[in-house]
């Protein structure tokens, strides 16, 4: 009998197309490739179709699974990590066999590493990897985990165990291991990173100790921990992190470094004394990310032109304005590794020193020990450099060696916080730089914001309201035209074009909210930006001392693009939604 028989069978039970069999023997005989993987890699058939058969074909019972055919007590018999990793999850326990849903349920080194695990003989089952997913989603939630974990806390507590302040073994990197503590403090952390926070603030409350994550640029509530085991997971954190645990009054950093699912992760750790207890607040750095690419970072072309037109200057300024956690930092990155070749000497002053970039001399400034912005520029303008990144512009001195930096032949980038590309001019007329030398060695200044991208999985559109119409339609009353706007900005909903046709009604979009973005509606973010390109006529301006609006408005005319009209268009190609958009910038204003 042909090794393949029992595969072709359980294929015939699942398809009646006999053509498309004979043609995947005829591909097996020809190129050697097993049916399966035939099957897998030119998407022959579906999903639960292909688990079916590899079941049937292996005498392995196929489930429907669903969250609630999974017992907790058996789930948890492994950990998320391997969860994740296998795409399994064991869904019940008789007597001495362990019934594990797998998505590949032949995988016998995984199968073993159950067994060693838990001591049980694994029985596989096999199930399609979508719905283990949502298993997986359910049951190692970072809320269950966590009250799993509090309760196993308390379970020892009771039997006199003591916590892990007592303990003398100092973990040096997060890990899982079998007590409480270390658990409850996994799964925060994992469940953060999985749910792509960038950062999780644990907060004394009068109560209970408030956890939460922020995830697209704002706080959600995730869980609250008790009261009675604040201190042990503060502590635990604090020991993790390197940080003195005996030290309750003064404020502390620390860092901590993680793998998860495969990608490794720094977390920088702070801790503030505050009414009730420390809080603790960890940012998540992704090590692994691919984020300094310019076109993933800029998305629009016209935008992207603009960006490298003004890096291309040998020398001059650059300025990116916007409020604290509008990604300015990592659109200068991008600029830098733009910049980055082996001809150029590249030298960054930031505070802190987030993510290291290879090729790139990055100083970390430290006022404690006198190193400061202006002291550390100093010191780096005799080092040679061609191109100089300063974090943040904050004052006179540092503002002074910046514009003398970029009029002696250097590429100055740096930041401000102002509230439009325009404003950054008065800002440094405002610090004491005279206007005729801001003319001379400003290149160009950029506002920037983030805002959420609606998410994919449940995005609808919905037909705008008058009140929508004519707040888009206010808002493009500039020069330039917006997509689907008259020149006057006003939205030509239903006119007639050259043929006598009617265009397409304008459909804006919404996310519904879904599992895939935790009910939000939004998955991730991206950046829309006003950049004003500094021309003879705009610096003509500047060395007048006009006013930010007169400047604003020439540059206008000169095509620039403003945040409104670069959030417009986002809008209108169902990139983000009209509330998201106004919560990011001022639409009503003039």
């Amino acid at each position: 009998m042909d090794k393949h028989d029992p595969i072709i069978s359980a294929l015939r039970q699942e398809i009646d197309d006999e053509r498309l069999i004979n043609a995947v023997i005829e591909k097996n005989a020809n190129s050697g490739r097993g049916i399966i993987n035939i099957l897998r890699e030119e998407n022959l058939i579906g999903e639960e179709q292909l688990t079916r058969i590899i079941a049937s074909s292996n005498k392995i019972e196929f489930v429907n699974l669903s969250p609630d055919m999974v017992e907790p007590i058996a789930a948890h018999m492994v950990t998320s990590q391997i969860a994740n990793q296998y795409n399994l999850i064991p869904i019940k326990k008789v007597d001495n066999n362990l019934f594990v849903a797998m998505s590949d349920p032949l995988n016998l080194v995984v199968r073993d590493q159950i067994e060693l695990r838990t001591g049980f003989k694994v029985i596989p089952l096999a199930a399609t990897p979508n719905a283990i997913r949502g298993a997986i989603r359910h049951h190692f939630d970072v809320r269950n985990a966590t009250r799993q974990a509090i309760a196993s806390m308390r379970l020892k507590r009771q039997d006199g165990e003591s916590g892990p302040e007592s303990s003398s073994s100092a973990h040096k990197a997060l890990q899982v291991a079998d007590d409480p503590v270390s658990k409850l403090v996994y799964s925060i952390i994992t469940g953060a990173v999985d749910a792509r926070a960038s950062d999780i603030h644990i907060e004394p409350q009068e109560s209970d100790m408030r956890v939460r994550y922020r995830i697209d640029g704002l706080l959600h509530n995730t869980l609250d921990v008790p009261a009675s085991v604040q201190q042990e997971v503060i502590s635990h954190i604090k020991i993790l992190a390197d940080m003195d645990i005996s030290e309750r009054r003064l404020p502390q950093d620390g860092h901590i470094a993680i793998e998860h699912d495969n990608r490794n992760y720094d977390l920088r750790v702070s801790s503030l004394p505050a009414v009730g207890g420390e809080k603790i607040v960890i940012r998540i750095l992704d090590k692994n990310m691919d984020r300094w690419s310019l076109e993933k970072i800029v998305t629009s072309s016209d935008n992207n032109k603009k960006f490298r037109s003004l890096v291309r200057n040998p020398y001059g300024m650059i300025l990116l304005t916007g409020p604290t956690g509008s990604g300015k930092t990592t659109t200068l990155y991008a600029l830098l590794q733009l910049l980055n070749t082996p001809e150029k000497n590249i030298v960054t002053v930031e505070d802190p020193v987030e993510y290291r970039l290879e090729g790139i001399t990055q100083v970390q400034v430290r006022p404690s020990a006198g190193r400061t912005f202006a002291t550390a520029l100093r010191s780096i303008l005799r080092q040679d450099p061609d191109i100089v990144l300063i974090g943040e512009i904050r004052d006179y001195e540092t503002a002074e060696i910046a514009v003398s930096a970029a009029l002696t032949g250097h590429l100055v980038l740096s930041t401000l916080h102002t509230n439009d590309a325009a404003g950054a001019i008065s800002r440094l007329i405002n610090i004491g730089i005279p206007p005729f030398l801001i003319a001379s060695a400003l290149l160009g200044t950029v506002a920037q914001r983030l805002i959420r991208t609606i998410c994919p999985k449940c995005r609808q559109s919905y037909k705008p309201s008058s009140e929508d119409m004519e707040l888009i339609s206010d808002s493009s009353q500039e020069d330039s035209v917006v997509p689907g706007t008259s020149k006057t900005g006003a939205i030509d909903k239903g006119r007639q074009n050259k043929n006598g046709k009617k265009d397409k009604e304008i459909l804006l979009y919404r996310g519904q909210g879904c599992e895939d973005c935790y009910g939000t509606g939004y998955s991730g973010r991206r950046a829309i930006y006003e950049i004003l390109c500094v021309s003879r006529e705009i610096r003509q301006l500047i060395i007048n001392a006009e006013s930010d609006e007169a400047i604003k408005q020439q540059a206008i005319a000169q095509n620039m693009k403003t945040l409104r009209e670069d959030g417009i268009e986002q809008i209108l190609t169902g990139k983000t939604s009209l509330e998201e958009l106004l919560r990011v910038v001022d639409m009503r204003s003039d």
